[in-house]
């Protein structure tokens, strides 16, 4: 995130938090990475009434609610006045770029955004980690629950370990890109997370836990092979696969064009594969397109570096 100074009598501040990866397959819940070429702008303005009140949604998706303890931003900036016993309020708008229910991290783009944008407008702003709680808060409304690894990601940047109480930067080669494919078709998270209820074997606790440490140790040392070996979901994308159709098609023409690895972005639909360059991820991404066209499902294609950006203000 932008941490350069602004004036404390900014009154107005527009910021934009872009799109994520949320659980990378093996980090269920704590781990994700942004992706450039879609998200959220979020125009925040400090008023005098001790309130947040959203007086626009526009963009790819406006039916949400207006009421703000119900609306990810809302709730974000709600968070944020209560955080700080602020005797000031803010007023909200809000232009979606990415589609709800798409496994790209819309609710916590809002949220983000508007989050970061309402900091700049503090006389003293808060750090990253100051503000990764109330993010997490603010994107609960939407989710259900505290978790972080859409809103870390965003706040910081990157590809980023996100626990309960620590944001922990993965690096990444600059060289790796992912590529997304998002079909028009809906998948509402907590349907996905309903999908994970019953009994998990020990084993499979003990693979994906194996999995994960290959992965981000593969990401510490530059080792594709180690990220190769360990991009695997046994845990959650085998009861999740199901809800999304013509994965496996879409899934196997990412390792096919010999992705690092590939699944389910977030709670799905959108299904992402790793590469070791963007020739490769771009190639994918196409043959993915094709996958979900012959299940009758339109898509769109985001290629990227994994170390992709931060939340940032764009305007004051």
């Amino acid at each position: 995130m932008n941490h350069e100074s602004l004036p404390s009598s900014l009154l107005q501040a527009e910021a934009v938090a872009p799109a994520s990866v949320g659980n990378v397959g093996v980090g269920f819940d704590i781990l994700g990475h942004t992706l450039a070429g879609a998200g959220d702008r979020a125009r925040v303005r400090r008023i005098d009434e001790p309130v947040v009140r959203i007086k626009l949604i526009d963009g790819v998706f406006r039916d949400l609610p207006l009421d703000a303890p119900l609306n990810t931003a809302g709730a974000a900036l709600i968070a944020l006045r209560e955080r700080l016993q602020l005797p000031f309020g803010f007023e909200l708008e809000l232009y979606k770029g990415i589609a709800l229910g798409s496994g790209m991290g819309g609710s916590a783009s809002s949220c983000v955004a508007a989050l970061v944008a309402g900091n700049a407008l503090l006389d003293e702003p808060l750090d990253i980690h100051a503000l990764y709680p109330l993010a997490m808060h603010g994107e609960a409304v939407a989710s259900g629950g505290l978790h972080g690894d859409n809103v870390g990601p965003m706040l910081m940047g990157g590809l980023v370990l996100a626990t309960a109480e620590h944001l922990v930067p993965i690096p990444v080669p600059a060289h790796w890109h992912c590529a997304l494919v998002h079909p028009h078709f809906v998948l509402e998270t907590r349907v996905a997370r309903a999908a994970l209820g019953g009994d998990y074997r020990l084993a499979e606790f003990i693979a994906q836990s194996a999995n994960l440490a290959q992965v981000l140790a593969g990401c510490y040392r530059g080792d594709a092979a180690l990220v190769r070996a360990g991009l695997s979901d046994v845990l959650v994308e085998p009861r999740r696969a199901r809800l999304i159709p013509g994965f496996a098609r879409v899934k196997a023409a990412a390792l096919d064009h010999d992705a690092l690895g590939a699944s389910i972005s977030g709670a799905g639909p959108s299904v992402f594969g790793w590469f070791e360059s963007a020739a490769l991820a771009h190639a994918a991404a196409a043959e993915m397109v094709a996958a979900f066209a012959a299940e009758g499902l339109d898509s769109d294609r985001f290629v990227a570096p994994i170390a992709g950006p931060a939340a940032h203000v764009v305007r004051a």
